[in-house]
């Protein structure tokens, strides 16, 4: 299990980032591995299994890009709806364009990093990436996908 000080640094960077609230995370355990996290809720079943020896366990929650931690598309997509900032909502046009040209231009009053793309009815797709003005898709290409045959 990860140590205090990483769930500390997790919980810091959604709160920071994101507006998302540390108590989230009350309910899951954090696994720190080399290059990332992951969470799993808790439980009496997790408790009973702990002396067992296991490579992965859980939802990927996050990843080690260099120096900086990136949330998982999984990761927005089951908890980017209790964000309070860098949630940027896209209309369809602007989905489309995303998806043709891999980014938008906006001037969302955003801070340059990762921001929670959302569709129109709130539906959380996952991350683009704020620099210079405009959004960068994050977003899987399944993910896409998926989106557009809906």
């Amino acid at each position: 299990m990860a140590e205090d000080n990483s769930r500390r640094t997790i919980s810091s960077y959604l709160l920071e980032r994101f507006g998302i609230p540390p108590e989230i995370l009350d309910e899951y355990y954090l696994f720190e591995r080399k290059k990332g996290w992951f969470i799993l809720k808790r439980s009496e079943q997790v408790k009973k299994g702990a002396h067992l020896k296991v490579s992965k366990v859980g939802l990927r929650a996050f990843r080690k890009v260099g120096q900086f931690i990136k949330p998982t598309t999984r990761f927005i997509q089951a908890f980017g709806r209790f964000a309070t900032k860098a949630v940027f909502q896209m209309d369809r046009p602007q989905f489309e364009e995303l998806v043709l040209t891999g980014e938008i231009p906006v001037d969302p009053g955003l801070e340059k990093g990762y921001v929670i793309l959302t569709l129109e009815d709130d539906v959380v797709l996952g991350l683009g990436f704020y620099i210079h003005g405009a959004i960068r898709s994050q977003l899987p290409r399944s993910e896409i996908r998926e989106t557009i045959l809906e």
